[in-house]
């Protein structure tokens, strides 16, 4: 076990080094461009990811030293504010059904100058593809999240035949392996999916980018602080207000 911990550090930390060249040499700069651009319009970052990657828009939306113009929108959505049954969201299958995005863009209160950050280590499932599809539609600049390797290595499961990639602005490679596991134990056994960390890097990345950007221009940037240090609450919520209950924070 000490072996396979010390193998999946050394693939996770190679991994994240090469992202951070990457964002050093400006291979970010172009959704920085669009995050900020969208939050000094009024807009806000709309976050979707389904399976594992809900937990990349959970990295962008509502957490303390993050962004607070931020929502996330889940396929849960559908049951807790979208009037669907709860047994309708059990399985794989919702999260490969391309017909969800135009009910749960209905629970939502999204503005013209919204833009949309979309994770999907493979790509190509349904639900993914057809959110991208509707908000590139309506005018929504999308920035996705994904793993290179895989999604051009398995085949659409859209009706249009497209992939998260095809649709999106801006790509942002995951640099997780095709399959997402990193290692082989025994003869077979593949283990130590790396995609869930390399996302949480990037979306914290992309948010010290915007950062950077607003207080190289003087300007203040919408941070959350710790809802458990002295005058958090009062702070986020005087800030939150301001997008008057566009901001999504189911638990």
């Amino acid at each position: 076990m000490i072996t396979s911990a010390a193998d999946f550090l050394t693939e996770t930390t190679s991994r994240l080094s090469t992202l951070a060249e990457r964002a050093a040499a400006g291979e970010y700069d172009e959704a920085v461009d669009l995050l900020t651009a969208a939050i000094e319009s009024g807009g806000v970052i709309q976050a979707f990811g389904t399976g594992h990657s809900q937990a990349f828009a959970m990295e962008v939306a509502g957490r303390a030293g993050g962004l607070i113009p931020t929502s996330k929108l889940a396929l849960a959505d559908l049951a807790l504010l979208g009037g669907w049954e709860v047994d309708d969201l059990r399985g794989s299958e919702l999260e490969r059904n391309p017909a969800v995005a135009d009910d749960l863009l209905g629970t939502a209160q999204i503005a013209p100058e919204d833009v949309f950050v979309i994770a999907s280590n493979s790509g190509v499932n349904g639900s993914i593809v057809g959110m991208a599809l509707a908000v590139a539609e309506r005018g929504h600049k999308i920035i996705a999240v994904t793993s290179l390797e895989h999604t051009h290595a398995v085949t659409p499961k859209h009706p249009s035949g497209k992939r998260l990639v095809d649709v999106a602005d801006v790509v942002i490679d995951n640099l997780a392996p095709y399959g997402d596991s990193t290692l082989t134990l025994g003869d077979e056994y593949g283990a130590g999916a790396v995609s869930s960390l390399t996302a949480a890097y990037i979306a914290q990345v992309l948010t010290l980018g915007v950062v950077e950007r607003m207080l190289a221009a003087d300007k203040e940037p919408p941070l959350y602080i710790s809802a458990n240090r002295p005058g958090g609450d009062e702070h986020n919520r005087a800030l939150e207000d301001v997008y008057s209950g566009r901001l999504r924070r189911l638990a």
